[in-house]
């Protein structure tokens, strides 16, 4: 999807256009999937309210991650991505008062030293107004992460995806006149496949989700890293930097380590259980 929308940018597309298409495109397999697995019941909510609210971040988060994408390379891109179980686990501890304790706070730590090696000090390989971009969409997507446990103690998975999917194309619909332009067919090619892979990616995780635990799934999207850098090498003459490849894995091990420790916690048998 990321690669698709860099290529489609160098093509002459702009942000908006990409973040429109992208939800635009994945909304029929989005209702498809919903209706085959749920039918029209799984469309009512009665939380409309909270709904909007997460949409509003969701998108927003949404429009830095591809903003990100298109100012970085992929693999830089991606990397920072990964800092959002970082972030959502500090703010789980601020605002949701959830107890962490030494273990988790340790592999926060870990990840910022992490993202400071990826930024590289004194360097010029990644942009700092880049990654203060994509670490805007890393804070923003932990705070969906946050939204989306609190819909999910009274809302299924496919009303979650479905109402986002819907709701932001309301916003986006009524900005799109004003960034929409022609393209040529390579260009509406690679829109298209963008926002294909994009739903059929939506869908693969949240199935994946109900098929397994967080602490499997996870370390799955962890090798979206391997994929970033073969696009980013054969797509576009990019490798990641040495330093990216040393901090990197620190911001992965403190991801799955912070993951792995909720889960092992959320299975301990006394619910007074502290890391």
């Amino acid at each position: 999807m990321f690669a698709a929308a860099k290529l489609a940018e160098a093509k002459g597309a702009n942000l908006g256009e990409i973040v429109f298409w992208r939800q635009a495109i994945a909304a029929p397999l989005v209702l498809g999937w919903v209706l085959a697995t749920g039918g029209v019941g799984t469309l009512r909510t009665a939380r409309p309210v909270a709904h909007v609210r997460r949409m509003a971040i969701g998108l927003t988060g949404m429009i830095f991650n591809f903003w990100a994408v298109l100012l970085l390379p992929l693999a830089e891109a991606t990397t920072f991505g990964f800092t959002v179980p970082i972030f959502a686990t500090i703010l789980s501890a601020v605002v949701l008062k959830e107890t962490t304790g030494a273990h988790r706070w340790g592999a926060v730590i870990a990840g910022f030293i992490g993202v400071v090696i990826v930024l590289q000090p004194g360097g010029n390989h990644v942009p700092l107004a880049g990654a203060a971009v994509a670490l805007t969409g890393a804070i923003l997507t932990a705070t969906v992460t946050i939204l989306i446990r609190d819909l999910g103690r009274t809302e299924r998975a496919p009303t979650i995806v479905f109402w986002f999917t819907v709701t932001s194309l309301v916003p986006l619909g009524i900005a799109f006149p004003f960034f929409a332009q022609g393209h040529d067919a390579a260009t509406w090619g690679l829109l298209i496949a963008m926002g294909v892979a994009g739903g059929i990616g939506q869908l693969a995780l949240t199935g994946a989700l109900r098929l397994a635990p967080v602490a499997v799934v996870l370390p799955m999207d962890y090798t979206s890293l391997i994929w970033a850098a073969a696009f980013g090498w054969l797509l576009f003459g990019a490798l990641p930097a040495p330093l990216t490849w040393l901090g990197a894995p620190i911001i992965v091990a403190s991801g799955l380590y912070i993951v792995w420790r909720e889960h092992r916690l959320r299975r301990a048998e006394t619910p007074v259980a502290v890391d």
